[in-house]
């Protein structure tokens, strides 16, 4: 598989605090916009349940307000992630001059214990998926 990572950046005119509290809400982008139906936290376990099925996913690392670490089988609902069938999805803030960088990095789709057409398949889905959710992040975040 020739890309294994999905990045993006967006540029937020609202404080990196403002911005953190959005990005630290629990599994905020699971599911269709604006994300989860409903969200159950257990610890750093947090399930998301969506029209798509029930997505628990694990923090891995929080250094608040600049980075969040999340693995999740965004690919297979309601498994528990773990090797061969999870993703990494870190989310970067940094503060600028009237706003905040938010960076979203999820990798990890080269190491799915699927075909490489799946493995491409549900990169490309999460493509437009991170389209939409840092869309509407970025809109709850500037109102």
């Amino acid at each position: 598989m020739n890309n294994d990572r999905i990045e993006r950046e967006i540029f937020i005119k609202a404080s990196i605090h403002t911005v953190w509290k959005l990005v630290s809400r629990p599994a905020w982008w699971v599911g269709d916009k604006p994300g989860p139906d409903s969200v159950k936290v257990e610890g750093t376990r947090i399930v998301a349940e969506t029209r798509f099925g029930t997505f628990p996913v694990l923090i891995k690392e929080m250094n608040p307000p600049n980075y969040l670490a999340c693995q999740w089988a965004s690919s297979f609902p309601g498994e528990e992630p773990k090797e061969g069938n999870s993703t990494l999805v870190a989310f970067t803030l940094t503060e600028k001059e009237e706003g905040t960088l938010l960076r979203v990095v999820e990798s990890g789709f080269s190491s799915l214990e699927v075909s490489e057409e799946e493995q491409s398949k549900f990169l490309d889905g999460n493509v437009y998926g991170w389209e939409q959710q840092m869309e509407v992040l970025r809109k709850r975040a500037e109102n």
